[in-house]
């Protein structure tokens, strides 16, 4: 097989060549088909998320053909294509476990992070913690769906049910949930970097009523806003736009550190919460309603070779929507 492999954290990847790993017990092995290049990846390289295994193989946004299987799986499943999201697996025993917050696991493991991701030919992945994905559909187009979309679903959820909505940082996320919410008659306000001018068409063509720089108020209170943006000083940008009893969500998995702000903008029972990870139940009803809303998502290719200059470009914002390595 073929890997983009983290040998230090804040170096850039190196191409290898590996044996193909063989699936153990429970485990099934994957040709890749396509995997979405995600922040976290970022986060995970640059060294903002602690103790990766290294030498480790990024990417947790994995769409592939099963081809080998382990003991204990179901032999039908080779040819099959699933989906493989970042939580990876969880221990089933713990207390989160037993209480449906497996995302929460005390003992988890983390596809790219803490096992080895998708930027390969080949993965292996914990086969209860893989999704069927439709056979007919484009990899390319399924990939960010698997964090991306995931994550942004689990976000809308704690987000509520209320009419105004406003995405901060108008990335891979909120491009897919801005479909979902407009597909679900929702007000959509989009907020990207100042003068980013190109982000903003981009969320007005998926339908926001508006889209303006994060530093801005939007002409309507918010019901709830979600900040897919890995920056601390947008969550009292985000608590000043949400009316009374309005709730803020964090979507990311890291933050720059959160700046003083004046109890005022929490007061009046506004809510600020954050997203951790994601559980096979997102899944479950996340793709489902992707399918029925029609979304599309807008994605631009690279070769597994040139992941370090997917990582670059979506550092730099290069690209609207999300990053896709084919092998």
């Amino acid at each position: 097989m073929q890997a983009m492999v983290l040998e230090a954290v804040g170096k850039p990847l190196v191409f290898t060549e590996r044996p193909d790993p063989l699936p153990g017990p429970g485990e099934i092995r994957l040709v890749v088909e396509a995997c979405a290049v995600c922040r976290t990846d970022l986060h995970v390289v640059d060294g903002d998320l602690p103790d990766p295994k290294l030498p480790l193989v990024p990417g947790h946004e994995i769409v592939g053909l099963v081809d080998a299987v382990g003991e204990g799986v179901d032999p039908a499943r080779v040819g099959r294509r699933v989906g493989v999201p970042w939580l990876g697996h969880a221990c089933g025993v713990c207390g989160y476990c037993r209480n449906d917050a497996e995302n929460l696991c005390d003992a988890p493991q983390f596809t790219g992070y803490t096992r080895d991701g998708g930027f390969a030919t080949h993965v292996l992945a914990d086969g209860d913690f893989t999704f069927d994905l439709d056979m007919e559909a484009d990899p390319v187009s399924l990939a960010p769906l698997l964090c991306a979309g995931l994550i942004g679903w689990r976000s809308l959820k704690r987000a509520g049910s209320g009419r105004r909505i406003g995405l901060y940082g108008f990335g891979a996320a909120a491009h897919i949930i801005a479909q979902i919410c407009v597909w679900r008659g929702r007000e959509v306000y989009a907020f990207t970097r100042a003068g980013d001018r190109e982000a903003q068409r981009f969320a007005r063509d998926l339908g926001a009523v508006w889209a303006g720089g994060s530093g801005t108020l939007p002409p309507e209170p918010l019901d709830a806003a979600i900040i897919f943006a890995p920056v601390g000083g947008l969550v009292p940008q985000a608590l000043r736009a949400v009316r009374k009893g309005g709730c803020v969500v964090c979507g990311g998995i890291h933050m720059s550190d959160i700046p003083a702000m004046p109890y005022s903008l929490l007061w009046e029972e506004r809510e600020l919460v954050s997203v951790a990870n994601l559980t096979r139940q997102d899944g479950r009803e996340f793709f489902p309603v992707a399918t029925e809303a029609g979304v599309r998502t807008h994605t631009t290719t690279y070769p597994l070779d040139q992941a370090n200059l997917a990582l670059a470009d979506l550092r730099a914002g290069r690209f609207s929507g999300a990053a896709v390595l084919v092998p």
